[in-house]
């Protein structure tokens, strides 16, 4: 019954669920469903690592987080493993991001009554609506790069573990007000960086278009070579197209993205030298995935602090 509703989860997925007796519910976006673990530290399940950073904030030392995927990794394209679905059906609570962002997991999460949507907690009309969407599909979920959003998701995780675990709501409310704080400072941090950047300079190029928020948010005009997805590939002429703009606006560096194989931007790069321009790889930032747990980037702040700084070296022309 399963496989007909979700064919394009794995088969050997269906057997885990089966065999882990995981329950399901309709999709909502409350928390009223959420029961109490009546135990310490709350076993949570996160789907990208920056979450898995967010939730840890949150939940300090009365959780025990595990993230399914790590640096690196594609969201758009990640499907679940048996098991995966085995970690989800022993958490006592799930976070993922929403709007499609976990594309191929989607269904399977939206169905988990201990699964809560972080983006439920933004209004739609701060959304980006995407051109063409419809239903589910209709906004960018890359909201994390807008940190005034992506702050709105905090008290959304402490409310959910206080729902899990009621004894530690003072906790994760306390903890919430001071990565809060932490957050506002970052969103600070980032207007007086993107504002050493001439106007005329503020083009960020990257590999997919994950960046729409931040662009809006901190004022730079944002292009990316695939779309809000990383499903569809970049053709030939999309790759001519965009490398037109840069030789037409003059772009000094374009970027690559650690979840994104960087193999277009190189063509959009050579095909820019082509028409007489000649455009610099500006670095590496980090989109759909934070760096490496235990290193700075490995954090959601961390991972913001390096894209600014590789930003604002690569379109003021001080990148190595």
């Amino acid at each position: 019954m399963f496989r007909r509703f979700f064919p394009g989860f794995p088969i050997g997925s269906w057997a885990a669920l089966a065999l882990c007796g995981l329950a399901w519910a309709a999709p909502s976006s409350g928390l009223e469903r959420l029961q109490p673990a009546g135990k310490t530290p709350v076993r949570v399940v996160t789907t990208v690592n920056f979450i898995t950073d967010l939730v840890e904030q949150v939940g300090g030392q009365r959780v025990r987080v595990e993230g399914l995927m790590g640096p690196g990794v594609d969201p758009h394209l990640y499907k679940a493993s048996a098991g995966d679905v085995r970690r989800l059906s022993q958490a006592d609570l799930v976070f993922y991001n929403g709007l499609q962002l976990e594309g191929k997991m989607v269904e399977l999460l939206e169905r988990l009554p201990k699964a809560v949507a972080l983006t439920d907690a933004i209004p739609r009309e701060r959304l980006i609506r995407l051109e063409g969407g419809q239903g589910r599909y209709s906004y960018d979920p890359h909201v994390w790069f807008d940190v005034s959003l992506w702050k709105l998701t905090v008290d959304r995780v402490a409310a959910a573990l206080s729902r899990v675990d009621p004894a530690g709501a003072s906790y994760y409310q306390a903890n919430a007000r001071a990565y809060t704080q932490r957050l506002e400072r970052l969103d600070a941090y980032i207007q007086r960086q993107i504002a050493r950047i001439p106007p005329r300079q503020r083009v960020l190029i990257t590999a997919h278009d994950a960046f729409a928020y931040f662009g809006r948010r901190y004022g730079l005009e944002v292009r990316g070579l695939q779309g809000v997805s990383t499903v569809a590939e970049a053709g030939t002429r999309d790759v001519q197209e965009l490398a037109r703009f840069i030789v037409q606006r003059r772009i000094r560096a374009i970027f690559v993205e650690s979840s994104v194989p960087r193999r277009t931007i190189e063509a959009v790069i050579a095909a820019a030298r082509a028409q007489g321009w000649r455009v610099e790889l500006g670095g590496e930032l980090f989109s759909d995935a934070a760096g490496p747990r235990g290193t700075p980037e490995g954090t959601y702040i961390g991972m913001l602090e390096h894209n600014v700084r590789t930003i604002v070296a690569g379109l003021l022309g001080d990148a190595p």
